[in-house]
Parts: structure tokens; C-alpha cells; sequence
């Protein structure tokens, strides 16, 4: 699987050959370094761990991690499993342009904004509630939630209020429109999770065929 670490770095637009504006995100990808090989005869697969982001200082056991590799201390490692693990060295550096191209399908991965504490309307999309005939300040209240005698409790999942985004969100299937190896860009059509300044995980499509 080809994957990337990467930076948003915001949203723009640019023009294609039709004059037609498409939306995009800038995301600013790479490059990695290899900081681990994992084999199938040592740990059952095959997979590498690359690295994203120098950081100054780590602790002792982190920084023996990154020097038995060779490469300077990093703030974000992840795992990508690899077909030919044979072509990968410890230190190698990977750039954008060495896995995508214009014209790609990409999956994006990261953090969602954190929208706090939010009611019903706004976190599950309810209609809410009556606004005349009597109705006394419950417009945006959820209602009621089912739990009477029986079965005397709340059951798991009921959408309620509480805490709205910063979660662990993928979106799918999104079209790569330009990539920069020089400045190590990548420009994907619409949004991507997070706000500017989020780290995301960019891979290839696994659902590109449908």
C-alpha cells in the first residue's frame, strides 16, 4: 500500500485546462524516512514504519529507535503494510512523487475539528421540537429518550448531546489533482479532517474500482 504522512496547510483553487475553478486542499506531504522493517519471518508481516515531522528532543529509548535507523528524531511515526518489503531500506527517504500522480484516488486520514459540547439539532441533525401550541422553551430539546419501566435504562448509542467532533474520521475516494514533488505538495479535491496545522494520513484508494 502507498501512504504518506503530510501537513493541511489550507484550501485553495486552481484552474484546469477548461477554466473550470476546482476547490482543493493543500496538503504538504513528506518527505518520510524508513525508521523500521518488519518481515514476515520476524514478526509475521510485512509492513514498514516511517517517520514524519523532526523533533529536537525524544527520550532515551525513542532515541535509540531513530539512531539504530539512522535518521534524526521524529514527532510522527505510522505502520504501512508493503508488498515488497525487499525494495525498502532503513533511512530511505520517500516523497510524495514517488507514490502518487495527478489523476489518483486517495483516502485521507485525521483528527475532525473539535466543535465542544453541542445539543441534539446540531450534533445528530434532529428537526427539533414544536415551535407554537403551547410548546415553553423546548424547541431545540431532544425529547423524549425511551426509558420508562421497561426497559428501565438508557441503551448504548442513543444519540444524545455531548461531545461533537475530534475524532478519528477517513474520508474516501478523493481525487488527486496536482502533486509538487519539488515543494513536496498535494493537492486533493475538497475537504480533508482537521483544521490547518492537522497531521493526516494519505493512502491510496482501497475502494477506487467500487
Amino acid at each position: 500500500m502507498k501512504a504518506i504522512l503530510g501537513e493541511k496547510l489550507g484550501m485553495t483553487q486552481i484552474f484546469n485546462d477548461e477554466s473550470q475553478a476546482i476547490p482543493v486542499t493543500v496538503i504538504k506531504a513528506g518527505p518520510v524516512k524508513v525508521t523500521q522493517i518488519k518481515r514476515v519471518a520476524t514478526d509475521g508481516y510485512d509492513a514498514i514504519q516511517v517517520a514524519f515531522k523532526e523533533l529536537a528532543q525524544v527520550n532515551g529509548p525513542q532515541a535509540g529507535h531513530f539512531a539504530k535507523a539512522g535518521i534524526a528524531p521524529a514527532k510522527h511515526l505510522v505502520e504501512v503494510p508493503v508488498d515488497d518489503i525487499d525494495t525498502f531500506n532503513l533511512g530511505q527517504e520517500i516523497s510524495v512523487g514517488d507514490l502518487f500522480t495527478a489523476g489518483q484516488k486517495a483516502d485521507v486520514t485525521g483528527v475532525s475539528r473539535g466543535k465542544g459540547f453541542a445539543g441534539v439539532m446540531k450534533r445528530h441533525n434532529f428537526k427539533g421540537q414544536g415551535a407554537s401550541h403551547g410548546a415553553h422553551k423546548v424547541h431545540r430539546a431532544p425529547g423524549a429518550i425511551g426509558a420508562c419501566a421497561t426497559p428501565a435504562r438508557v441503551f448504548k448509542g442513543k444519540r444524545m448531546p455531548g461531545r461533537m467532533g475530534n475524532e478519528r474520521t477517513t474520508v474516501m475516494n478523493l481525487d488527486i489533482v496536482e502533486v509538487d514533488d519539488e515543494r513536496n505538495l498535494l493537492m486533493i479535491r475538497g475537504a480533508v479532517p482537521g483544521p490547518k496545522g492537522a497531521v493526516v494520513l494519505i493512502r491510496e484508494a482501497v475502494k477506487a474500482n467500487g
